[in-house]
């Protein structure tokens, strides 16, 4: 106030949408929606980084826009980009999925779509690049448990071996910074090994800060520093303390940790605002450690001409909020996230013209609200399922179920009459946030009361056809449904956004052909009671019987594996060229690394050379597979490639994925795919000890689930 500088209010959501979450945004009558696109889990299974770099400027151009009207803020506390390490987490509707790497490549150009300005994407000078809006990465770090059996976020200590720490928990964090330039991480809630997240040095900044030179602010989660003292009891801190040992992260308490720079610079919450003048006051912090974190805040600030403004946004206005590109943008996003998870006997695409009379059923046939999910602002214009389809014939509408919980089984009698008599049936079920959703995690992974037995008896029931379209972001044992031969088809839809309906509906009577893939793996009921959902390491825990998590690490039966989908055409591969072999030589600085092998595995002379000791821009991995289109409708297929590490290495992953490429193309033809990819990102492992090496021997490269593959020997020399 002393010197003039207009009030700004930091906190906005823009997850899939600009969002009315936080009060730095608000719709009226002037602005009375904005877009809102399919859920980032439904996005996610797209594995289109195209796509989310679009959807990314849509929204910016959006918020830009609410900006000018002043309606919204410049600061947008986007993407959630925590890693799903258990099923039952409650937040997987915000994430990417399982894959720390397809994560991270999500993170990467959902930023670049909301921050980057046109023509200056390579400034050379990082801090001072301009930004169409801020965003920020976040929680951070090893956050994915809410409320589970009575555990919450606010007092979990997440008990993180620093292998898991580097190869999962961060890695998405380091690709939004890197790759993306992001401008802002927030820290979480949650402990990390017994320190706060959000007053530890080391994770704030050594790492964000030193490792990967973030260039922007940190912030805590809302009343992250309350829960330090009410939640964590941390280190019997009274509110100055608290103040101080976020602002320096751990300069009071860890002597031998000298934080150099201001680690938490923005408290969401009122304790900096409450308390920092008299942690002053008690020599507990300095002046000069507040004004270094200003420095952080207002450059975020001057970097989105928040002073002097931005001439090339001047003329966003109403009329580029709510645009028919961008709300064509969000059907077309929920039709490329839809996965075609059963076919038989190509019950799907129903055609329009033999189709005069449909039973559409299920607790979320008419859904609206439940479509866009969490973190969602005011749709534009939602259209239900239910509206949908009813353009395509008469429709006999039966809930079956009073809500999604479905206690009640006295609706489900109406609804097996109305599959009798109809030409198809079309069951839309599943969960919503009454089941998963921020602080509240799962217990199961079935569906929830009587929604099993209305599926089986409507199928039983039916006439014509039965399609079960699916709500969820975690994945659901449907076992039943899979095994059911009267349920032709299974669409899984996630949480499409607010133009969920049509695009379900343009699936099914084959105005679009499916080509997404589960961006994570559907475990069997019986996984969950395995294991612990606190149990912390991704790796199986053999001494307590625990199996590992994720595609990575679990090798056990699932209901549907990472990647799966189908589609209404058949594609075949066929590899084209591929290099074999890399030898490189070693430096007088570069030495090997030993690793562990089993007893009955070869261990090479040099097993292994840190990547740290590499550079690694000058070693890449180049292929090119056909892609060829055999069946008789055009369509999209993702081609997925992985890589295996050499057999023998103890307690590595069985597989990760090194690329993805989302191909058109039309029936009967083909499409060369080339992928170049970094041989160190590619082919790395994370040891015991947390040193990311490229192992020495014979890797092994596969697209798909193995449908191509190709060894990859890897030689070092002197």
């Amino acid at each position: 106030r002393r010197l003039g500088l207009p009030k700004y209010e930091w906190w906005s959501e823009a997850l899939h949408g600009v969002s009315n979450v936080g009060p730095g945004t608000f719709f009226d009558d002037l602005v009375p929606g904005s877009t809102s696109f399919p859920t980032v889990i439904t996005s996610a299974a797209a594995f289109n980084e195209s796509l989310w770099k679009t959807i990314g400027r849509a929204v910016s151009t959006e918020a830009r826009a609410m900006y000018n009207l002043g309606r919204a803020g410049l600061t947008y506390w986007s993407p959630n980009i925590n890693v799903v390490r258990d099923p039952r987490w409650g937040r997987a509707i915000e994430t990417p999925g399982e894959d720390p790497f397809v994560v991270g490549k999500y993170a990467a150009n959902y930023v670049r779509g909301l921050q980057d300005v046109e023509g200056t994407e390579n400034s050379t000078d990082l801090n001072s690049r301009p930004l169409k809006v801020s965003s920020c990465c976040k929680h951070y770090a090893a956050y994915d448990v809410d409320n589970w059996k009575g555990v919450e976020r606010y007092s979990f200590d997440a008990r993180v071996a620093e292998q898991d720490m580097v190869e999962t928990f961060l890695r998405p964090f380091e690709m939004c910074v890197k790759e993306g330039d992001v401008s802002s991480i927030m820290c979480s809630y949650n402990r990390v090994d017994g320190i706060p997240a959000c007053a530890d040095p080391k994770l704030l900044n050594q790492t964000i800060r030193g490792e990967w030179d973030l260039h922007g602010y940190i912030v805590s989660d809302c009343d992250s520093i309350e829960v330090l003292v009410d939640g964590h009891h941390w280190l019997g801190d009274t509110k100055e303390d608290a103040v101080a040992h976020t602002l320096r992260a751990g300069e009071s308490f860890i002597k031998h940790i000298l934080c150099q720079e201001i680690c938490l610079d923005l408290d969401c919450g009122d304790y900096y605002t409450k308390y920092v003048q008299s942690s002053v006051q008690q020599g507990k912090i300095r002046e000069a450690d507040i004004d270094r974190s200003l420095k952080y805040l207002y450059v975020v600030l001057m970097r989105l001409g928040f002073f002097d403004g931005n001439p090339q946004y001047n003329s966003l206005g109403k009329k580029d909020v709510c645009s028919e590109e961008n709300v064509e943008l969000a059907r077309e996003a929920a039709r490329e996230g839809t996965v075609l998870l059963k076919n038989v006997g190509e019950t799907l695409p129903l055609d329009s013209q033999k189709i005069k009379t449909l039973a559409v059923i299920g607790p979320h046939a008419n859904a609206t609200a439940a479509m866009i999910g969490n973190y969602a602002g005011v749709p534009c214009k939602i259209i239900s399922p239910l509206d949908a389809l009813s353009t395509y014939g008469e429709v006999d509408y039966q809930a079956g179920c009073g809500d999604t919980k479905c206690k009640n089984g006295s609706l489900i009698f109406p609804a097996t009459q109305a599959a009798a008599k109809a030409d198809v049936t079309i069951i839309v079920a599943g969960i919503d946030l009454s089941i998963e959703a921020e602080s509240l995690d799962r217990d199961d992974l079935l569906l929830p009361g009587n929604q099993t037995q209305l599926i089986n008896q409507v199928a039983n029931a039916a006439k014509g056809p039965v399609v079960l379209v699916l709500f969820s972001a975690g994945g659901l044992d449907i076992s039943f449904a899979k095994n059911n031969p009267k349920i032709g088809a299974i669409l899984w839809v996630g949480y499409p956004g607010e133009r969920g309906g049509p695009a379900i509906a343009d699936v099914i009577f084959g105005k679009y052909n499916p080509g997404g893939r589960l961006p994570l793996t559907w475990h069997e009921a019986s996984y969950v009671d395995m294991l612990p959902m606190t149990s912390m390491p991704l790796r199986a825990v053999d001494s307590l019987g625990y199996p590992g998590r994720t595609y990575k690490f679990f090798n056990g039966s699932v209901v549907f594996p990472f990647g799966y989908g189908l589609s209404y055409t058949k594609f075949n591969y066929a590899l084209k060229s591929a290099v074999k072999s890399k030898q490189i030589k070693l430096n007088k600085f570069q030495h090997c690394y030993s690793i562990k092998y089993g007893n009955d595995s070869h261990n090479p002379t040099c097993p292994s050379i840190r990547i740290d000791d590499m550079d690694c821009k000058d070693h890449k991995i180049e292929f090119e597979v056909e892609v060829q289109n055999t069946g008789s409708r055009d369509g999209s297929d993702v081609v997925i490639a992985y890589s295996k590490p050499p057999q023998g290495i103890l307690a590595t992953h069985i597989k990760q994925v090194t690329g993805f490429q989302r191909v058109f193309v039309p029936a009967g033809g083909s499409k060369k795919v080339r992928f170049v990819l970094n041989l160190c990102n590619s082919l790395r492992v994370v040891d015991y000890n947390a040193y990311t090496v490229l192992p020495s021997g014979g890797h092994t490269i596969t697209i798909g689930d193995d449908i191509v593959s190709f060894p990859l020997d890897v030689n070092f020399s002197s």
